[in-house]
């Protein structure tokens, strides 16, 4: 028998009452302080991994974390035009970190800040995506073998709800 809760059902908020794509409108919400972090990991064939680690991640396209960086910071402060339903954001902070989770696999780290009435998952998302992205694209030359993901959202602060956890070095 399934329980009865208190709180009312969620629902899609970029659809209306019609199942028709919407933008949601923010003009009521409180504006706040939000941040949120995501990650997406980067998984090498080890002989790749291998020549990267010894490398130190660099290409002749150029230091491979370096790009990374400015291709995720650049895919954050665009990430309205690439997703239909995200409004433009005035960005506060941007951090990503690069680092070695595994012997094989970089973790991709995008944290985001604004301050505004909707918060910055998908920005945080899309940043580190591109910028594993941008590391695939630098690296396909050693191999196609190359594995991107997953990709998820680690935590967010601030709007109605918290979600995950945020390290206090924040954007």
């Amino acid at each position: 028998m399934p329980r009865s809760s208190s709180k009312p059902p969620r629902t899609l908020t970029h659809l209306d009452a019609t199942g028709r794509p919407t933008m949601v409108d923010v003009s009521g919400k409180a504006t706040t302080a939000r941040v949120a972090s995501a990650e997406c990991r980067v998984r090498f064939p080890a002989d790749v991994a291998a020549q990267l680690r010894a490398n130190g991640l660099k290409s002749a396209k150029g230091g491979i974390v370096d790009t990374a960086v400015i291709a995720g910071t650049m895919a954050v402060k665009r990430t309205h035009e690439l997703i239909p339903f995200c409004h433009p954001l005035p960005i506060d902070g941007i951090r990503i970190a690069i680092d070695w989770h595994a012997e094989r696999e970089l973790r991709i780290e995008c944290m985001v800040k604004t301050t505004h009435r909707t918060g910055v998952e998908m920005e945080a998302l899309t940043g580190a995506t591109v910028a594993a992205l941008t590391v695939y694209d630098m690296c396909k030359a050693l191999s196609h073998a190359i594995v991107l993901g997953p990709a998820k959202l680690v935590g967010k602060r601030g709007g109605k709800r918290d979600v995950g956890t945020i390290d206090g070095s924040a954007a």
